[in-house]
């Protein structure tokens, strides 16, 4: 049975996320994974040494702060991806967190790597897998150039492949109008195209067929169903 599936519009290892992060982590022990939080930074790859430790000193103060063992992977290129021995490393751990940055980055680093194969395995088999901003992007089938909105989408690792996310809704897209947003980002009539605000994630948890919105604000349905606008607790099925 699959784990638990978070896309989350913003806010990895913050105090604000931190009651829905354990969350994740007990899906995943109640599925018989260890007490472990893995951080996969890849996203950030590029970003400088100070900013890498940055966010590895936050993860790590937010696995501490829920009483539970970090692992911070140095994932920044595809050697990295392609080292067995990091793979390794996530092996039954109740969440895998992919975090913020680059969304094409990510996807060309990971996809058809061991450790892609191993977090897809792991999740599988009971895992929780969240992902943040660009970690939540990347899922997709396809992912849109926010900086370059003429430049196509390019391929994302396509675990969700109908379903396209727009992390930071509430902050980068207040200034156009959501009907915009759905032309600007190329997304095709047969996908559907969400929104998600910052500090909050739509959920799906183990067994279940429905998502669930957990946090500040909203998770916005923009294209491939009636539009709509979700808090905290509501339910969603996304059927075609």
């Amino acid at each position: 049975m699959n784990g638990s599936l978070a896309l989350v519009g913003s806010g990895e290892y913050l105090p604000a996320m931190a009651t829905f992060e354990k969350s994740l982590i007990d899906d995943g022990i109640k599925s018989g994974k260890k007490p472990v939080y893995v951080q996969i930074p890849t996203a950030a790859g590029k970003e400088s040494p100070d900013r890498l430790e940055y966010w590895k000193q936050l993860g790590k103060t937010q696995a501490d702060r829920l009483g539970v063992d970090s692992i911070f992977l140095p994932i920044f290129t595809r050697e990295d991806a392609n080292n067995p021995e990091y793979a390794a490393l996530i092996k039954d751990a109740a969440l895998i967190y992919m975090s913020g940055g680059d969304p094409h980055y990510l996807a060309e680093t990971l996809m058809d790597t061991p450790l892609w194969s191993a977090i897809q395995e792991n999740w599988r088999s009971g895992t929780s897998l969240a992902g943040c901003s660009a970690g939540a992007m990347v899922l997709s089938s396809h992912i849109p150039n926010f900086r370059l909105l003429k430049k196509s989408p390019t391929a994302g690792l396509n675990l969700l492949p109908e379903i396209r996310v727009i992390p930071h809704f509430n902050k980068f897209f207040k200034w156009i109008p959501e009907s915009a947003a759905k032309v600007l980002l190329h997304v095709p009539d047969d996908s559907i195209l969400i929104g998600v605000d910052e500090l909050t994630a739509i959920v799906k948890r183990s067994g279940d067929d429905h998502w669930v919105v957990v946090g500040e604000a909203k998770v916005h349905v923009l294209k491939g169903m009636p539009d709509q606008q979700l808090v905290d607790g509501e339910v969603i099925t996304f059927i075609k």
